[in-house]
């Protein structure tokens, strides 16, 4: 079997998926599975297309991160080969958070261009060095197997310059201080699949919701995005699971002032301790949230939502308009309540939902007077970074 290796490397966990290539590449992957624990004890699972499950130790003795990741790589790729004699890695495609302001396709990986992508590390220093770690690891241990890098930000550079711009001195404007947007692998994925679903409509002004545990928006026109709600970071624009979202930036020059906090201590509080389990206070878990019956756990969905439609109302602006509403990710397709409760608060825009439609999760929830279509999609990040490898590469 020849296969795509998809590749998601976080700090602490190593996420992949095998891709089927023949007699064409498969949508869905034929396993898939990560590497939890890195960093401390890590352990690996995996399961089939079938539902067949597999867990195991993974055996380790290193130090650093660089050195895990590798070992987390060598029990990958000799765990394929002993399960699967025949197979043949065709490729690997990986999911590098950040390309900057060049790399706004897919790109096969090679020496120089990893350099370059280690210059931005700075800009996303909590993904970007584990991102190129596999890259390196898969080259060492494997280099006959060609690698493609697929950006979470290249899907937003179609955006006018006016809408990645910040209010700084230019100086630092060209130092690449910059609005660059996120979860772009979502993003293309969902608009490729969405004329399927909604027909003319998915080509004029489309708000998508990619909301989970990082949560976002993105305004797009003709299918390119024209504005987003992260920026330079993925700490801006929605609530999400444990992270701050929009923040007056006087609020972090108090807590340096008044609280002594430092870089790291903002770092940890921004990204690990608020969003809805800071609001809360009970968890980061929207699921666990719907579910109780804490007076803090609702002022925490409400808060939620309501970042939402404020979002919504400042997209359909970017977009001049709103044609269709998509909601994707775990919270996006699952959450029900959610999705009412943003359609309530934005019915100005023309947006009503079915009820019933939207309890069973529906791929379409709008009403028949609905003036914009409301969808609810699955996305498919591991899909669009194989099938971008195989465009990349020609296969």
């Amino acid at each position: 079997m020849k296969a795509v290796l998809v590749i998601n490397a976080g700090s602490s966990s190593l996420k992949f998926a095998l891709f089927p290539l023949e007699p064409a590449l498969a949508e869905h992957p034929a396993l898939s599975g990560q590497v939890e624990g890195i960093g401390a004890t890590p352990e690996f699972s995996a399961k089939t297309a079938a539902g067949e499950r597999f867990k195991e130790a993974v055996p380790s003795t290193a130090s650093d991160h660089r050195e895990q990741h590798r070992d987390a790589l060598t029990f990958l790729l000799d765990w394929l080969a002993a399960h699967n004699p025949a197979l043949e890695i065709a490729a690997a495609g990986h999911r590098i958070v950040h390309g900057g302001d060049k790399y706004s396709e897919p790109v096969r990986l090679y020496g120089h261009i990893l350099r370059q992508l280690q210059k931005l590390v700075p800009l996303a220093p909590l993904h970007q060095p584990h991102n190129l770690n596999a890259v390196q690891a898969i080259a060492a241990l494997a280099p006959d197997i060609p690698q493609v890098g697929c950006f979470d930000t290249a899907f937003h550079r179609s955006q006018a310059p006016v809408a990645q711009a910040f209010a700084l001195p230019r100086a630092l404007s060209a130092e690449g201080v910059k609005r660059y947007g996120f979860h772009g692998l979502s993003y293309d994925y969902v608009a490729r699949q969405l004329p399927a679903v909604i027909g003319d409509k998915a080509h004029g002004a489309v708000v998508i919701c990619h909301l989970g545990n990082g949560s976002s928006m993105c305004a797009l026109r003709e299918g390119k995005s024209v504005a987003s709600t992260m920026g330079f970071t993925a700490l801006e624009g929605l609530v999400m699971g444990t992270r701050t979202g929009s923040l007056d930036p006087g609020v972090l020059l108090y807590l340096m002032d008044e609280k002594g906090m430092d870089a790291k201590a903002l770092t940890h509080l921004l990204y690990k301790e608020s969003g809805l389990l800071g609001v809360s206070g009970i968890s980061q878990d929207m699921r666990t949230l719907l579910a109780s019956d804490a007076p803090e756990a609702a002022e925490a969905v409400e808060l939620y939502c309501y970042r939402i439609a404020r979002e919504l109302g400042s997209l359909a602006a970017a977009a001049g308009g709103l044609d269709a509403l998509v909601f994707t990710g775990g919270i996006g397709e699952h959450a029900a309540p959610v999705r009412a409760k943003v359609a309530q608060l934005s019915a100005w825009l023309g947006i009503s939902i079915d009820a019933a439609a939207n309890d069973g999760n529906a791929s379409r929830i709008d009403s028949a007077d609905s003036r914009a279509a409301v969808a609810v999609m699955p996305t498919n990040e591991e899909g669009m970074i194989a099938r971008y490898t195989v465009e990349v590469l020609g296969l």
